[in-house]
This record gives structure tokens, sequence and C-alpha cells, in this order.
């Protein structure tokens, strides 16, 4: 695992994952070793039947000189069956939901993104999740304190 998107289950009611993989440069797939990754306000869109990634922060490989410099947020295009990105480009635009980056990891030597689909949870919906977590954790702790007895 290279990074992950720790706000996006939080922020985004995730009903799906989706692996595809990422054209990159040399420096950025080095860069992408050392863990220089951001994914933060990162997304996911369609752009004349393509699916691209925006937003993706990846800082320069330490050891690459000046040459080899790439724009640090430059739209990625990302690599899926045909079948799989009209499937995609069709729940996108009849269920209204968004394609959300939750996490970078290398499989197989390739550097592959993982795309959840979902909807944005609202602030309420938030609180709820927040407050069903801490009560579920208590209920835990509740029972695991009651065996040790």
């Amino acid at each position: 695992m290279v990074a992950t998107n720790r706000k996006a289950r939080r922020d985004y009611d995730i009903t799906e994952t989706i692996e595809a993989g990422m054209v990159l440069r040399g420096s950025e797939v080095k860069a992408l070793r050392e863990s220089k990754v951001q994914l933060a306000d990162t997304y996911a869109r369609f752009e004349d039947g393509q699916l691209y990634v925006v937003g993706l922060h990846i800082s320069p490989y330490s050891r690459s000189g000046t040459q080899g410099m790439v724009d640090r947020e430059r739209t990625r295009k990302l690599l899926m069956h045909r079948y799989e990105l009209d499937r995609l480009e069709q729940t996108v635009n009849i269920e209204q939901v968004s394609l959300v980056p939750m996490s970078i990891y290398f499989k197989e030597g390739r550097a592959k993104l993982e795309i959840g689909v979902g909807r944005g949870r609202k602030t309420v919906d938030k609180r709820q999740m927040i407050a069903k977590r801490d009560a579920d954790r208590d209920a835990r702790r509740d029972l695991a304190e009651r065996n040790r007895r």
C-alpha cells in the first residue's frame, strides 16, 4: 500500500470499488515507491469516453535532477477495459454517483488505483456514522471487560 484516502469512507457512502491502472512516467513511479503521493482532494472524471484522475499530487523523485520534471498535479489517464469504462460511465450518468480514489498500491510491479463509487454524505449522516461507531466500540469494550472477569 503506497497511499490511502482516509477521508473517502467518511465523506462518501462507497457502494463499489474498482481497480484501475495508471499511465505514469518513470520518475512518477519511483516517487510512488518512495510514497511521495497525496490523495486528498482527488477525484476521477470521464472525458471523451476515457477515465482520468484529477488532482493527484505526486512529488518529484528525490534523486532526479532537473530532468524529468513534470507537473505534479497533471491529469493522469486510468487504464480499464472498454466494457468496464462503459458500465462505469453509465452508472455515473444515471445514478449521479461520484468516483473517489481510495488507495494507490503496487500489484505485480504495476501501480494501481482503487476507485470507490458512491454518493457524498451530508454532515448529519457523518455525525450518525461517528455516533454508531463510538457506540459499537463501547459495546465491544464492555463485552471484553465482562469476559475478563
